[in-house]
């Protein structure tokens, strides 16, 4: 098993950061609570358009309209600047983050 980067906290516990590494888009509701959370402007919200095409969700007929108001998706902007606190995830309604571990050099 290889070791993965860490840290230690002020109070000396040993912290392994994990990092984002995938947003879903197809769950995002594009609320911005991770935007606003994000201590190092990791994300972008983008227009669903950019993000997702009728071809994402197997529709044939090319008629995928969300009659939702939100047309917005939280879109990874700088992902090498994530310090792996994971404060997205936590504070995420809908579960859209993946993380992982970096393994130490």
């Amino acid at each position: 098993m290889s070791e993965f980067v860490t840290g230690v906290t002020y109070g000396g516990t040993v912290w392994t950061p994990s990092y984002v590494t995938d947003i879903n888009q197809r769950t995002c509701i594009g609320c911005g609570r991770c935007f606003k959370v994000c201590p190092r402007d990791v994300f972008d919200l983008i227009e669903k358009d950019e993000a997702l095409s009728a071809e994402d969700f197997g529709d044939d007929y090319g008629d995928f309209e969300d009659d939702d108001d939100n047309t917005m998706v939280m879109s990874l902007k700088n992902a090498a600047d994530c310090i792996g606190c994971e404060a997205c995830s936590k504070v995420c309604p809908k579960d859209c983050f993946t993380h992982e571990h970096k393994a130490a050099a």
